[in-house]
């Protein structure tokens, strides 16, 4: 069973923030959110410094080996703004995989994934960055059940669109639904488990 003493937590990360709470850099860390986290916390299924949205934080070690290192595969979707339009043939592309360079210099096949143009959400904030309003953009919704270092961004960049902001905005049915940017959300063990169908332990 869960240990009853472990504390489960998503943050909607900003952009400009790293997925950590210490750096030798000069960045914005997790600790500046205005939130008294506990002793032992860290975050699971980092984000890049670039990317906003969900994050898990938690006290519990075995997540990561739960959640991304299981064999049965876990629901991720995120938000993607992209220069340009995307055609039905760039979607087709993404949706039946391509190839993207990975750490030590090598190449991996994404698997098939479901992509789809959206409109603009509204429910997202804007950016708190300049974004040119000279060029077209598309908005893509991709779905993932897994995610190698910046794997969404070379998929886009695969098929010649540059990524301007990526939004992960759930995993499996644990979702931001309407967290802010910043904002901080403690989740109930029994609820944190099962959200992320998490049957093991």
């Amino acid at each position: 069973m869960p240990d009853p003493g472990h504390r489960y937590f998503i943050i909607h990360k900003p952009h400009n923030m790293v997925s950590q709470f210490i750096s030798n850099r000069q960045e914005r860390l997790l600790g500046d959110l205005d939130f008294d986290f506990p002793e032992g916390i860290h975050a699971i299924g980092r984000l890049d410094k670039d990317s906003e949205g969900l994050l898990i934080l938690t006290t519990n070690k075995k997540i990561t080996r739960l959640l991304f290192q299981s064999k049965e595969p876990h629901k991720r979707i995120y938000l993607v703004q992209v220069r340009y339009i995307v055609s039905e043939e760039s979607l087709n592309t993404l949706r039946t995989g391509v190839s993207i360079q990975v750490s030590g210099g090598g190449y991996y096949l994404t698997p098939p994934c479901d992509v789809n143009i959206i409109e603009k959400p509204e429910d997202i904030m804007p950016a708190d960055f300049a974004i040119s309003t000279y060029q077209p953009y598309t908005w893509l919704r991709i779905t993932l059940t897994e995610g190698k270092f910046r794997q969404v961004r070379k998929m886009v960049e695969a098929v010649k669109h540059r990524c301007v902001r990526l939004i992960r905005v759930s995993i499996e049915e644990l979702a931001l639904d309407g967290l802010k940017s910043g904002e901080v959300k403690e989740i109930g063990e029994k609820d944190f488990f099962e959200k992320l169908r998490l049957k093991e332990y």
